[in-house]
């Protein structure tokens, strides 16, 4: 019977999940283990009850374990030992674990799965919440089992008779290291915490984004599609200011491809800025679609030199375009977007950007800008998969020219939906965009951005970007020649935190990126710098996290 059905592990939200958790806890700790008094309801509602997160394991309907996280002071502890933070590693951030239960029907065989799953769940959270300190109350009982996670006990027992408690804590790297093989044990990849997603793509998303993608598939010729389609639409436009948006299946690179193909319609001949990587793909497109361009190009991790365009503009008059990259993802430096357009409308220039990486992180106002690109899975938080082209002038086809699936102007003569569609991307992307407060979601973002380059300079990171063209939704490190951006890449995503190092361009100049582009807390950015130092060496490792004996 139970043995066959799947373990869940979630926290607790709903009325009956709590229920049992309370006829559990009264189970546990007024019949097994007899810390308080015997009640006709056989129900023990917990006094932090409003204040815990719980983290249950399911089979079923049947609560098979449970604990119970809290970060507010004062802690249980904190009203049975006095001054407990004398007892404690100083400078941490300290979450109270308590009310471990495991049923009794499932202590059998399935025992040692519900706790690895439950152990893995709180390791998630703590990553999440920032905590890297945990105490706990545990039983005399099972000492050696809390010994052997890595606990280490302090001070006197407290309790009294039967249920007497070891007060005991744990740091974030001792429970790394001494729970991960425990953890790599467990039977199923869901026993296993997911990694705080810092990449700059795929981007961790809201819930109702994920709910959207997970509709069944729609024909992109149905009325409710063409709906959601056209309602995406005008909200990347009102995002922009654009007049039109052409939105494509591909990726960004597919994007910037359209936009080479269109340049290749207006003659004339170009200049392709670049100070980085993706403006160097600009460059590439340029060279691949045979177009007539010349390139500018500037160290990585400064800002375009405008001033310097302006006298190659003035040496060599001609050009009728010009194209750049508005958020240079590889070295995240933000180029001025105001600057540009003013340079370009100054010399007659169509302007075209790459703002792949600025839409939905910075505000972005194509007003000026001749055609601009950008991206559902990275600042607007959506899946990717999805491009678009921006554009404020009217369209043709050029069936004689162009690609059918590069023709922009195809695109617009088919209401936007000329070959298949995902409705499954395009929801995803519109419950991504609609009812966003982008003035608020920019300044989180820059704030948030702020204070990690903050952090990490004083850590002793170098990084790349200088503050003043810092794009606040990416940011580049640059390591010493002695430290391998891959291995250390490595060991922060097995530490719960996945980071962009893998990247060519990356490898090969031992640089690692930290995103901001997704759904992110400070919390969590918190939580990112200090493993960051404790991985990196930046800060010891210290003594009482080898301290504990088996």
């Amino acid at each position: 019977m139970t043995e066959h059905q799947p373990l869940v592990f979630k926290f607790a939200s709903e009325d009956w999940e709590f229920e049992a958790i309370h006829r559990l806890n009264y189970q546990t700790f007024v019949e097994e283990i007899p810390q308080h008094e015997r009640s006709p309801s056989q129900r023990l509602v917990d006094k932090f009850h409003h204040e815990n997160t719980y983290l249950i394991c399911l089979c079923g309907r049947q609560l098979a374990g449970m604990l119970a996280v809290r970060g507010n002071r004062p802690f249980s502890l904190d009203q049975k030992l006095p001054n407990l933070d004398s007892y404690l590693p100083p400078g941490r951030r300290i979450c109270e674990v308590r009310l471990l239960a495991i049923d009794k029907k499932f202590r059998g065989t399935r025992g040692g799965q519900i706790l690895a799953g439950m152990l893995a769940l709180l390791w998630q959270h703590g990553i999440e919440k920032g905590y890297d300190l945990a105490i706990i109350s545990g039983t005399t009982r099972q000492r050696k089992l809390y010994q052997h996670l890595g606990f280490v006990p302090f001070g006197p027992l407290v309790g009294s008779g039967e249920a007497q408690f070891q007060p005991m804590y744990i740091t974030l790297e001792t429970f790394e290291v001494r729970a991960r093989e425990f953890l790599r044990n467990a039977p199923a990849r869901s026993f296993h915490p997911s990694a705080a997603n810092f990449l700059p793509g795929p981007v961790a998303v809201r819930r109702e984004v994920r709910r959207a993608f997970e509709q069944a598939p729609e024909s992109h010729r149905s009325p409710v599609f063409m709906m959601d389609f056209q309602a995406a639409r005008r909200c990347l436009c009102e995002l922009t200011g654009a007049a039109h948006c052409q939105l494509m299946v591909g990726s960004g690179t597919l994007a910037n491809d359209a936009v080479a193909a269109q340049l290749s319609l207006e003659g004339g001949r170009g200049l392709v800025l670049s100070n980085g990587e993706f403006g160097t793909r600009l460059v590439d497109h340029a060279r691949r679609w045979g177009l007539a361009f010349e390139s500018c190009e500037f160290e990585w991790g400064a800002a375009l030199d405008l001033a310097e365009v302006r006298r190659r503009l003035e040496r060599a008059p001609g050009f009728q375009w010009l194209w750049a990259v508005h958020c240079e993802t590889s070295t995240g430096v933000l180029n001025d977007l105001e600057a540009l357009k003013a340079l370009a409308a100054e010399f007659g220039l169509k302007l075209c950007l790459d703002c792949i990486s600025s839409l939905g992180t910075v505000p972005v106002n194509l007003q000026g800008v001749y055609l601009a690109t950008g991206a559902s899975g990275k600042g607007l938080r959506g899946y990717p998969g999805l491009c678009m082209v921006f554009h404020h002038h009217e369209l043709a086809p050029a069936p004689d020219r162009l690609p059918r699936y590069l023709d922009l102007g195809y695109y617009a003569s088919q209401h936007g939906v000329p070959f298949t569609f995902s409705s499954n991307l395009l929801h995803a992307l519109h419950a991504a965009i609609r009812h966003v407060d982008w003035d608020r979601r920019f300044a989180t973002v820059a704030e948030l951005g702020a204070e990690l380059r903050q952090r990490l300079r004083e850590a002793g990171f170098r990084v790349l970007a200088a503050e003043n063209v810092a794009a606040p939704a990416v940011v580049t490190v640059v390591l010493p020649p002695e430290q391998s951006s891959v291995e250390l890449g490595q060991r922060m995503e097995e530490n719960g935190f996945l980071l962009s190092y893998n990247s060519e361009y990356l490898r090969k100049r031992n640089w690692i990126q930290i995103a901001l582009m997704g759904e992110c807390t400070r919390e969590k950015m918190l939580a990112l710098v200090n493993v960051l130092k404790r991985v990196a060496g930046r800060q010891p490792v210290r003594a009482e996290a080898t301290a504990a004996t088996v």
